[in-house]
């Protein structure tokens, strides 16, 4: 099993980076590819090596809690890798274990990929086994006022978001340049922010770059 790689990221895409270590390039699927710039300097990115049929796929994370997070859901379910990215693609890990904790379906449902029935079934799951996931990560999974406006802008925004970016597409801007807005604007859009605004905004990520 591949635990983790060190190397140089030469490669962003929207699902993935391409981590060149000792001349190969590994890809590795990951819930925010542009939190690793490309550069000169060696990531260290800690991966689930996920084995299948048809392909043998690489899984990979900023920190080993988010790694353990990502496994964690994986006992879930009808809860696949590409969803459980999608999870940690929508909400902090630390967000995620303090709703399952105190049972906040809501939220859960608010998270890509995830019904009713699912939410209830990770809080059926995991709630008793989190407690070393969170450990060492903030407020070891206390709910809290900044949660909350974290989890508005990160479930309720994402979905103004795909209005915007559709619109946005249809005015020539690519994937990669819309997934990029949107790491610079995820975890601060208001639940009742309009399109217009946010499209707004996303402009003027994108003319930043």
């Amino acid at each position: 099993m591949i635990d983790f790689v060190k190397g140089r990221v030469v490669h962003l895409d929207a699902e993935y980076v391409v981590v060149d270590v000792r001349d190969i390039g590994y890809r590795v699927f990951t819930p925010n590819p542009y939190a690793f710039a490309a550069s000169e300097e060696a990531v260290t990115i800690y991966t689930h090596h996920h084995v299948r049929e048809d392909a043998t796929l690489l899984f990979g994370f900023q920190s080993r809690e988010e790694q353990s997070m990502f496994r964690r859901l994986l006992e879930v379910s009808g809860i696949g890798p590409r969803v459980a990215l999608g999870i940690l693609a929508g909400g902090r890990p630390e967000t995620i274990i303090a709703a399952i904790q105190q049972e906040n379906v809501a939220f859960l449902m608010k998270l890509p990929g995830i019904g009713k029935k699912t939410a209830q079934r990770m809080i059926l799951d995991l709630k008793d086994k989190l407690a070393a996931v969170s450990t060492g990560i903030g407020n070891n999974g206390a709910w809290s006022p900044e949660d909350e406006l974290v989890a508005a802008g990160s479930a309720e925004g994402g979905a103004v978001w795909q209005e915007a970016r559709e619109a946005l597409g249809a005015l020539g801007y690519t994937p990669a340049e819309l997934d990029r807005a949107w790491h610079g604007l995820q975890g601060t859009v208001a639940a009742d922010e309009t399109v217009d605004a946010l499209m707004k905004r996303a402009l003027q990520q994108l003319f930043k770059g």
